[in-house]
């Protein structure tokens, strides 16, 4: 699979329109290749930098996405809204306890925000919003499911309020439910 946004050229600025300088619009996103089989597809975005890069203490979920039909092939920009997701997409719960995209937001330094697409081999539960964070339920549940994973990363500096969109093809993992736990 292939993963990309039109909005960040690699190493180049992400718009504040995608931050919380901005407008806090959700990215356009699009890919390719999805492989044969699957039955639906998992977006999370995500800060493993927070609070500070210099001494993280956690991941920041900025959004959760679950259950996309496996033949969309894009979000547009600001496609974040219920109404405007593909039929049967499901939202998670992000960090501020809300669905929807929130977006880069960095209190200090340099944080990474990673784009994260999965491709399953089921269709999932509904994850309802969980208080542990719907990326914890979707993550555990993936654990169960073949999943096959493909990330980009987008760089965000506070202090100068410059955001970089860097691009890393993370290697393909596989997630293999065990076999009894097959319908």
């Amino acid at each position: 699979m292939e993963l990309s946004s039109g909005a960040f050229a690699p190493n180049g600025d992400i718009p504040a329109r995608h931050t919380c300088e901005g407008g806090d619009q959700s990215p356009p996103l699009a890919w390719t290749g999805v492989p044969p089989g699957t039955k639906s597809l998992a977006l999370i975005v995500d800060d493993p930098d927070a609070p500070d890069p210099a001494a993280p203490k956690m991941t920041w979920v900025h959004w959760v996405l679950y259950n996309l039909p496996p033949a969309t092939s894009a979000l547009a920009a600001g496609q974040s809204r219920p109404a405007d997701l593909p039929p049967g997409t499901r939202e998670g719960l992000n960090d501020w306890q809300r669905t929807g995209y929130g977006g880069p937001c960095p209190p200090i330094g340099r944080h990474r925000y990673f784009h994260k697409l999965y491709a399953l081999d089921t269709v999932l539960r509904d994850l309802g919003t969980l208080r542990e964070g719907t990326a914890v339920a979707l993550r555990r549940a993936m654990t169960l499911e073949l999943a096959i994973g493909l990330v980009i990363i987008a760089v965000a500096v506070a202090d100068v309020g410059k955001f970089l969109f860097e691009e890393e093809v993370v290697a393909d993992r596989e997630m293999r439910r065990p076999a009894e736990a097959r319908g």
